[in-house]
């Protein structure tokens, strides 16, 4: 009795684990951003970003890009083009109601090899994704904090 009763719970345990991960598969259409330095609203990359977030059963992936961005035809309108980017993408795995990413390729070498793990909540067809507050990559010293919110297009 005590075996059945262990191994229903451990399958109900699993099966949780999986259902989770089986509900976030999907493409997303970026909504909204709400970008915090020190409690404070910030839009580093404007105010009408544009992206997709791609959640297959193995693989999460994020792209997204400032408003108004212009082909870059100097090379230091090209090199400006990377402040207007985010993109990233690996192998995850979920726990409760937390994703954390392996990055195995990013926009970024600062991120690559990096696990990153986030919040998320689904509610119908909106998926919110919050980044719990971590030290700034770019301002040292203040604290950074995000929240995501994409729409599902399946």
């Amino acid at each position: 009795m005590f075996r059945s009763i262990l191994a229903l719970t451990f399958g109900f345990i699993i099966s949780g684990q999986s259902l989770a991960q089986q509900s976030l598969i999907g493409t997303y259409k970026l909504v909204s951003t709400d970008n915090r330095l020190d409690g404070l609203r910030i839009s580093p990359m404007g105010k009408s970003q544009h992206g997709y977030l791609v959640i297959t059963p193995k693989v999460y992936i994020q792209f997204f890009t400032a408003d108004e961005r212009k082909r870059g035809t100097s090379i230091e309108a090209k090199a400006a083009l990377l402040d207007t980017l985010a993109a990233w993408a690996g192998p995850y795995r979920i726990e409760g109601n937390k994703i954390t990413i392996s990055v195995d390729t990013a926009w970024t070498e600062v991120w690559k090899g990096s696990e990153q793990t986030r919040t998320f909540e689904l509610k119908g067809k909106r998926l919110t994704i919050t980044t719990a507050p971590q030290p700034s990559a770019t301002q040292p010293g203040k604290t950074f904090t995000s929240r995501v919110e994409w729409e599902s297009l399946d």
